[in-house]
Formats: C-alpha cells, structure tokens, sequence
C-alpha cells in the first residue's frame, strides 16, 4: 500500500483543501467522506471513490479490514497526525474517502419532493436529508442559501442518505414548485391550517425555510397550501429539521392509513 507521510505531499494537500474549502469542493468535483457507515453506504450504492485514506492502525480493524476487500483500488496509508488534519471528529475514525459529487440526476415526478431554503445549519440540512430518505422522498431541492450538501459535515450529519437521493442544489425553489405537478405545502408559523388537517397522500412537495427568516415571498406565493404544525407548548418554534420530519411521517401516516382500507 502507498504510504504518506509528509504534508508536502501533492496529494495530500489536494486533499487537505478538500476538508477545508467548499469552493475547493467544487473546484474539484470531490468530497470527503469519513468512516466506518458512509464508506458502507457509498459502496453499497456503486460508488467508485477516487481515493481511500486509512491509518496504519487502523487498517487491522476488523470492520475497515473488510471494507478494504470491497474496494477497488489499496488504500493509502497515512501517518495518525496527516489523517487528524483531514477530519473534524474529535476521535478520528480511522478511515476517509474521497468521492466524486455526482451531477445532478433529473427529478422524478412526485411522488414528492422537499424544498428547502436558506437551511444554513449543516446539521440541521443533513437531518432533513435523512428524515427524507427514511420517508420515502426520491427528490431535494437545495436554494443557494443552504449549506453546501457535500460537505463532511452535512455528509456525517445524513448518514448516507445522499446516496439514495437525487439532490438538486443551487435551485430556483418558486421554478421548482409550479413543476411539481402536484400541492405545495409551504410551512409557516402563521398559516391558519394544521399541517394534520390537510390530504398529504397525491404527488406534493414540503417547502421549508430556515427558523429565522421563514420562506421568502416569492415561495409562498407559489405554494397551494401554507400549514403549521400545532405547538401547545410555550416554544417560539421548532427546530427545522424537527418541523420537517414531522411533516414526512405525517405524510407516511395518511398513505398507510390509505393502504390499510
């Protein structure tokens, strides 16, 4: 196996811009992804990486022992201080991959899809991506106030979920919507209607905006319905990602209930 150990190394610091830069991201076509789970899920999906980085260590690890086997190419070993520099895990996990982010694919016809706008929290993006693989969702649509969706963090945060997603980002959201084909159902603190009155089972989209700003007008005009989720509580509002998965599973809910007739 190819070793590393220097961080002069041309590699290495193409590699080093990659975890530190999402225009380099771009730049480049390529993203990081880090452990055990995602390299799991990537290759489970087909996904060729470019590079495959472990730690002398860790490359005895029985589960990235068998990782390695699926891959197509050796890993390259680097010493435990390159890879620490690479990953924003307090305990690294030992193993990176960079990848190729995919172009975007076509959408599907909902079905439905999820709009998300201005969502800068990479946590809270990554959450909502997950929340809409585990519900069923084929389609996101990113605006370009969102957090980049390739980065490791929004990536840790979605747990392979983008590899089962077709993701549009840097979308017109208003254009987005009049293509849906179907409802819009814009979530907003001062719509009138619950989100669990409304009929959520025909071809749809979800349009949620960041906790601070909402949806932007041009969003809300063009949604057909506005709901807000019911909060008996004394909290100003709800964590987006929190909002979001509510509205998914109130949508899996109706179409079980459907089916189950």
């Amino acid at each position: 196996m190819k070793r590393i150990e220097s961080s002069a190394n041309p590699l290495y610091r193409a590699l080093h811009k990659l975890a530190q830069s999402n225009r380099e991201r771009r730049k480049q076509g390529l993203t990081l992804i880090d452990g055990v789970h995602l390299l799991d899920a990537y290759l489970s999906r087909g996904g060729k990486p470019h590079h495959v980085l472990v730690t002398q260590s860790a490359a005895a690890d029985p589960g990235i022992a068998t990782l390695i086997q699926r891959l197509p190419m050796p890993p390259i070993v680097l010493t435990d201080v390159l890879f620490t520099a690479l990953t924003e895990l307090r305990s690294p996990s030992g193993i990176l991959c960079a990848i190729p982010i995919p172009d975007s694919k076509p959408a599907a016809p909902p079905g439905c899809w999820i709009l998300l706008e201005d969502i800068q929290d990479p946590g809270n993006l990554g959450s909502i991506l997950r929340s809409a693989v585990a519900a069923g969702i084929g389609d996101a649509w990113l605006s370009n106030g969102c957090a980049d969706a390739w980065s490791p963090k929004v990536l840790r945060a979605a747990m392979g979920a983008h590899f089962s997603l077709r993701l549009h980002p840097g979308a017109d959201l208003a254009k987005a919507a009049l293509a849906c084909g179907g409802s819009v159902v814009a979530l907003t603190v001062d719509a009138t209607r619950s989100i669990f009155e409304l009929d959520l089972t025909g071809p749809m989209a979800f349009a949620l905006g960041n906790e601070g700003a909402g949806l932007s007008a041009p969003l809300r005009e063009a949604a057909t319905d506005h709901a807000a989720i019911p909060m008996p509580g004394h909290a100003e509002s709800l964590n987006v990602a929190a909002a979001a998965a509510i509205c998914l599973f109130e949508r899996v809910r109706q179409l079980a209930a459907v089916r189950s007739r």
